[in-house]
């Protein structure tokens, strides 16, 4: 028999979560967007170290993954990779997935017109392919936001699945807040804000609607919605998890553990602190950016053992085969 540790009284399992009837499927994975994309987004320079993120934080999460002995989906970025592939080459050996989070990460990607933002999808699965030898499967927005025609180009491409839609209302509301409070302060932020339709997506994977992508429908592709906590749809999330009070974590967990899918997205950033190469500026406009890396990867080590305990981690890719049948 399996023993209880401090982690399970800790948080106690409900009867939910003792049916055998379907497999219960969790994964992780990560979005490695250069600190200079955080510093576009706060209206500041790029004075950041450009590869900081590609070079550590991909490593970071393979090791915290490791103590769980599972596999996870790395989000590169095309013209972000470093010479030879590495640290993805190893990681794709390994056996964890690389995903396309496009070629140059443009915030507006679902502004452009068909044919750049189709080579923007085209042309992140090409670098990554070159990287680590194989197209990804997978595909996520910059900022999380989806059109029609985006999710046209990502099937068209080859993807399998998308992970994008995030109906995170707290995250939204505070996403707009901060680009209100930019334009004030005479600072343009690189962010869109995506349509309050993203706000009824659902939370469990599904098919998308042809014309509408936050509505199930009949699209072959599989959408992977980032976790959310039902009642108050607060995001279950990398900066969450690094940066909130432990109270909130844990109760933010209790909830949306009830699911039986669970989709944790993390950014490099939440590995990283400003010893890594953060610019001065860039620490000092976040409170979640200056949290001690050390402390950052105690909190995810510990929210990885909840969720091994109560699920089967698997990659994206694997989610999506077994959502594809199931859907």
């Amino acid at each position: 028999m399996k023993r209880r540790t401090d982690r399970d009284r800790e948080l106690p399992r409900t009867a939910a979560l003792s049916s055998t009837s379907a497999p219960r499927l969790a994964s992780v994975s990560i979005d490695l967007d250069g600190l200079h994309h955080y510093e576009a987004l706060l209206g500041l320079p790029s004075q950041s170290r450009a590869d900081a993120v590609a070079r550590l934080a991909p490593v970071r999460l393979a090791e915290l993954l490791d103590r769980v002995r599972a596999k996870g989906t790395f989000f590169a970025i095309g013209n972000e990779l470093l010479p030879g592939g590495e640290p993805l080459r190893a990681l794709a050996g390994s056996g964890h997935e690389i995903g396309n989070h496009s070629l140059s990460h443009p915030y507006a990607l679902t502004r452009l017109e068909p044919g750049a933002l189709r080579r923007e999808v085209e042309g992140g699965a090409v670098a990554i392919a070159a990287a680590v030898g194989a197209r990804p499967l997978g595909f996520r927005a910059p900022g999380y936001t989806l059109t029609s025609g985006l999710l046209d180009a990502v099937c068209d491409t080859g993807h399998r699945y998308d992970s994008s839609a995030f109906p995170a209302a707290p995250y939204y509301l505070a996403k707009a807040g901060v680009m209100a409070l930019l334009r004030a302060r005479g600072r343009a932020s690189a962010a869109i804000l995506d349509r309050p339709r993203v706000l009824l997506a659902p939370r469990l994977p599904y098919r998308p609607s042809q014309a509408e992508p936050y509505r199930r429908g009949d699209r072959a592709l599989i959408e992977l919605p980032l976790s959310v906590e039902p009642l108050t749809r607060l995001p279950f999330f990398g900066t969450l998890i690094t940066s909130a009070p432990w109270s909130v974590v844990r109760a933010a967990y209790r909830s949306v553990r009830r699911a039986p899918f669970l989709n944790l997205e993390l950014h490099g950033v939440d590995l990283l602190d400003p010893s890594d190469g953060m610019a001065p500026a860039l620490a000092a406009a976040q409170r979640d950016l200056r949290v001690p890396a050390r402390e950052k990867l105690r909190r995810v080590a510990e929210v990885l053992g909840w969720i091994a305990d109560d699920y089967r981690l698997v990659t994206l890719s694997e989610a999506a085969t077994h959502w594809a049948s199931a859907t």
